[in-house]
């Protein structure tokens, strides 16, 4: 039932709350902040008038490096499930790359980039860009060759026929991999913010850990990452539930 989808959240997440303040209460520790204290500390930060501007700073970084990243990985990802030259050459060096961390990646991050924007920024992008170069050539190969003989019977070149006729037959697909790859995005930042800018979610959480062991103010932190996370992840499922990425192809081997 449609309700369910929404009652039965709200009431496990009443639950846990439940469970974690008698936890506190039972027993008596008092570095671990309870549901009101944290409540009480997102309080601080919007009458500080930080709360706002922090989710805004570290959504503006994860867009752009998100963006960043399915700029250079969908064309990639598509070439190379179109061409077996390319993926023979390309996915060797990323299955090679794709294992490491982003967070690996801070210390040579910040050499080339400095502290500011664009060292996070770019392991944001580095942290999307391989789960989509990697899956996009494996969604281009479910397509029928049909769909490219054809194209390539009515004359169109290599880019028209990625643009034409791969990309929409590969659409749903790749709508789950960008959501998959925004969910790593939004950990990354998280990481990065702890580094190498003074804004943002995980900076909050980090300098409330180093000025004075706020610990209200980072468990405040979490939850902010948490909701935002979700409300990106929904805001996804919402765009592939749309009819016009929908209808694509699947194939029944």
């Amino acid at each position: 039932m449609r309700s369910e989808r929404w009652v039965l959240p709200l009431v496990l997440a009443a639950l846990l709350l439940g469970a974690w303040q008698l936890a506190i209460t039972v027993t008596d520790a008092h570095v671990v902040p309870g549901p009101l204290e944290v409540l009480r500390g997102l309080d601080e930060l919007a009458n500080r008038g930080v709360l706002v501007g922090y989710i805004l700073d570290s959504l503006r970084r994860v867009l752009v490096g998100f963006g960043i990243a399915v700029a250079l990985g969908v064309p990639l990802g598509l070439w190379m499930g179109l061409s077996p030259t390319v993926f023979a050459a390309v996915n060797p060096l990323i299955q090679i790359l794709r294992p490491i961390s982003p967070i690996a990646w801070i210390p040579i991050a910040i050499v080339f980039w400095g502290i500011g924007e664009a060292a996070p920024i770019f392991l944001i992008a580095l942290a999307g860009f391989f789960p989509i170069a990697s899956s996009v050539p494996a969604h281009v190969r479910e397509v029928p060759t049909m769909f490219v003989h054809a194209a390539r019977n009515f004359g169109l070149s290599t880019p028209q026929i990625i643009r034409r006729a791969l990309f929409p037959a590969v659409l749903p697909p790749l709508i789950s991999t960008l959501r998959l790859s925004l969910g790593v995005c939004w950990i990354v930042v998280v990481a990065a913010e702890m580094i190498a800018v003074d804004s943002g979610l995980g900076y909050l959480i980090i300098d409330a850990r180093n000025a004075g062991k706020r610990y209200d103010l980072v468990v405040a932190g979490m939850v902010l990452v948490g909701a935002v996370g979700l409300l990106l992840d929904l805001s996804f499922r919402l765009l592939e539930q749309m009819p016009s990425v929908r209808w694509g192809f699947r194939s029944h081997s």
